[in-house]
């Protein structure tokens, strides 16, 4: 099984981004946002992370954010379908609330897709 998260599994231009948001697919918990696009022809998911400043003020923070995002992501892929996600987040998480942001990724990637998820209110 392989783990990595390759520059395969990224989003790395503007357009790339920008197609993603066109969709206008969005799922929204209390920490994150997800974007994703109906496919991306590459047979494998790849994810694009956005932590902005006004999440997060300092660089350690919001790196520690967007390690345990990728973290999960690198994880899951195998199970996510061939398409781009984007993640945003919405509120600033640590060490502490790093489980509840892992669960929520899960809810919000992995729920449209499988079968058995049941949606929120």
């Amino acid at each position: 099984m392989d783990y990595r998260f390759g520059r395969q599994y990224r989003l790395l231009k503007t357009d790339d981004f920008s197609s993603v948001f066109a969709f206008r697919k969005r799922r929204s918990r209390d920490l994150l946002q997800v974007s994703r696009s109906d496919g991306n022809g590459l047979g494998h998911p790849r994810l694009g992370l956005v932590v902005g400043k006004k999440t997060a003020k300092r660089a350690n923070e919001r790196n520690y954010m967007k390690r345990v995002i990728r973290d999960w992501f690198r994880l899951n892929k195998n199970k996510l379908p061939p398409q781009d996600f984007v993640v945003r987040a919405h509120r600033k998480f640590g060490r502490d609330a790093a489980a509840q942001a892992r669960e929520e990724l899960a809810q919000l990637m992995l729920g449209g897709s499988d079968p058995n998820y049941k949606k929120q209110a």
